[in-house]
């Protein structure tokens, strides 16, 4: 008897072991979502260096702005026009640095910089008003004169004292593709119905092109895999829609993109 429940025993470890082991080789997908601000104290100084973590990290800024080759490079001189911070306040007539940094990261169409492409997605859709302030900061910082202030973050919060993007943790809490679509800017990026930007992979006849788990994947981690054709658009799309997301909404969008044939 006791040898058959060793024999047991040792069936029960393995298969743990086993479960472990496979467990360990997924990868996992880490938010990298800064904290939000104190508002009660915020500094210039403390908006800048939480602007340069969202810009550096979860806005994923630097796929278009750090070469000067997608988008106007915000990191330093961009033909000859002086650093971010130093040409701002002279790229529209009357408007100020700060208007002009928040008008293109909330309302990206209204101004093009000539030689560049509109593919700009609204950041607000994307990120808390907050970060969104404190980049602002971090690129007036970069040559000129940071005038970003509490004042500022705490109008543009919601009323419930929240800095995160309305609905569930995201731009909408409906579990509506379209409207997911539209609210988590994709529409900026991704062709649907003969209609959107040109990007990214169009969303007509994906379902054709790549399995449930393949799109599943392309949103939760877009740089897992590049879309051949794509590559010079490689690091576009965030990588938190798996944050804002709910798992109702996830799969709901997977389930229209798959039927899409």
């Amino acid at each position: 008897m006791w040898r058959t429940n060793v024999k047991i025993l040792a069936l029960v470890i393995g298969m743990l072991g086993a479960f472990i082991l496979v467990a360990n080789s997924i990868p996992q997908l880490q938010s990298d979502v800064p904290e939000a601000l104190d508002l009660g104290d915020v500094t210039p100084e403390a908006l800048v260096a939480a602007g340069e973590r969202v810009f550096n990290g979860t806005g994923g800024c630097t796929a278009c702005h750090g070469l000067g080759v997608r988008a106007p490079n915000l990191l330093t001189d961009d033909r000859g026009a002086g650093t971010i911070g130093a040409r701002c306040g002279n790229r529209k007539p009357d408007t100020s640095c700060k208007d002009y940094l928040l008008e293109s990261l909330t309302n990206p169409g209204a101004f093009v910089v000539p030689g560049y492409q509109p593919i700009m997605q609204d950041m607000s859709r994307t990120l808390p008003m907050d970060q969104v302030w404190a980049v602002i900061a971090y690129l007036e910082s970069l040559g000129g004169a940071v005038d970003v202030t509490a004042d500022d973050v705490r109008a543009s919060q919601p009323s419930g004292g929240s800095g995160t993007p309305g609905g569930a943790g995201g731009p909408t809490a409906s579990t509506d593709p379209m409207e997911m679509i539209n609210a988590f800017g994709c529409i900026g990026c991704h062709v649907v119905g003969g209609s959107g930007g040109a990007v990214g992979p169009p969303f007509d006849g994906m379902g054709a092109r790549l399995t449930r788990d393949r799109i599943r994947e392309g949103i939760l981690n877009p740089a897992a895999t590049i879309a051949r054709g794509y590559e010079p658009m490689a690091g576009t799309m965030p990588p938190t829609f798996g944050q804002q997301m709910t798992a109702a909404q996830l799969e709901a969008l997977v389930t229209f993109l798959a039927a899409r044939r």
